[in-house]
């Protein structure tokens, strides 16, 4: 055993060893965090059939989770206005890295791979300036932070990369602090907004919704750079405007759907595979709502209660929701798996590079 560490090493010294692959985890098409009827947080893997290929321990509740492009690797986030990130092994489950905020900071449930899997940003909160940030760490050197950007904007909740290697961020809007829990301190002021970014920093463009207190939480980015963003209002939910939008820079945004209908809360959202189709969830509504992006008109809809996890591979559109269930909705018998867990808000596809 020990002949054959040393000679592992000397492969991974020389670079000739094969690198891990998605294949070793149970080759999983989608990861989301749950929680298991004793109470204990967990992230899982599930295939295209909806199927468990793995379960690893979380320290608390999670939120979304980012998947490295080309490792077995997943970060796991904690719900807002959590402060731990960590790095799992989703071969084993070992935890590799533990991402803590500044002091003075939290997460917000969200990050993102770059194309090559090199570099990981998170959204966070700088709760003393009441400002939104954006840090980044260099997930070649054991996820070390290198540094921040401004998210131009309060409560950055998600972010995406768009396929020219800019990042879009969606500001939320409002203005919370740890020690207020998850109040909201700034109904009456607040002012979500839509950001294009560099890596560096800068503006590529800036865009507020019509309505100052629809929250821009969620996205989706289509191939061709189309994005789609998840809204929820901050007012009466029977007054609420459309909640979902496109957007393509330097555009205005194109709503989508009845907000009321939705008990003014969109809590995901996803593209097609192939981009003609965009997902909508409300857990409080217990409705998903599929539209054709070229008219906007609804195609499909599920009524389920607590469902909100929603993301495409291939040919599917798979949905969880809080009792359990995997859906389909490609087919048309759309519930195709049942769990003894209590699927968290997202369900996240893992893209390969």
């Amino acid at each position: 055993m020990a002949s054959r560490r040393r000679f592992l090493a000397g492969l991974l010294a020389t670079g000739l060893a094969p690198l891990p692959t998605w294949a070793e985890a149970g080759d999983p098409s989608f990861l989301s965090a749950a929680r298991t009827p004793g109470g204990d947080y967990v992230l899982v893997g599930l295939d295209d059939a909806g199927a468990e290929r793995f379960r690893i321990p979380l320290p608390a509740r999670g939120h979304a989770a980012a998947a490295h492009p080309t490792r077995p690797e997943a970060v796991a986030f904690a719900r807002r206005p959590g402060t731990f990130a960590v790095v799992l092994d989703c071969r084993n489950g070992d935890v590799l890295a533990q991402l803590n905020c500044p002091q003075g900071r939290h997460f917000y449930g969200h990050g993102t791979f770059d194309g090559l899997g090199d570099l990981l940003f998170t959204t966070e909160n700088d709760y003393r300036a009441g400002q939104g940030r954006i840090g980044i760490w260099d997930a070649r050197r054991g996820y070390e932070r290198i540094g921040e950007i401004a998210s131009h904007g309060v409560g950055p909740h998600d972010l995406r990369f768009m396929p020219e290697g800019t990042l879009v961020v969606a500001n939320g809007g409002i203005d919370t602090h740890p020690a207020s829990g998850r109040e909201k301190l700034n109904i009456p002021t607040m002012r979500p907004n839509l950001t294009y970014l560099d890596v560096d920093g800068n503006i590529l463009d800036h865009i507020e919704p019509d309505h100052h207190q629809a929250s821009i939480r969620h996205l989706s980015v289509r191939a061709d750079g189309l994005v789609g963003l998840a809204m929820q209002w901050q007012g009466d939910s029977a007054t609420a405007p459309a909640l979902a939008a496109t957007h393509r820079r330097g555009e205005r945004l194109r709503y989508i759907g009845d907000g009321a209908e939705l008990s003014g809360y969109v809590g995901s959202i996803a593209f097609s595979s192939d981009g003609t189709q965009l997902a909508i969830t409300s857990p409080r509504a217990g409705e998903a709502q599929v539209f054709d992006i070229t008219t906007c008109v609804v195609v499909r809809r599920l009524h389920e209660s607590d469902i909100c996890g929603v993301a495409a591979s291939g040919t599917m559109m798979m949905l969880t929701d809080g009792r359990g269930h995997v859906f389909d909705l490609a087919k048309i018998e759309p519930r195709i798996a049942m769990h003894e867990l209590m699927w968290d808000n997202h369900l996240v596809e893992i893209r390969r590079a």
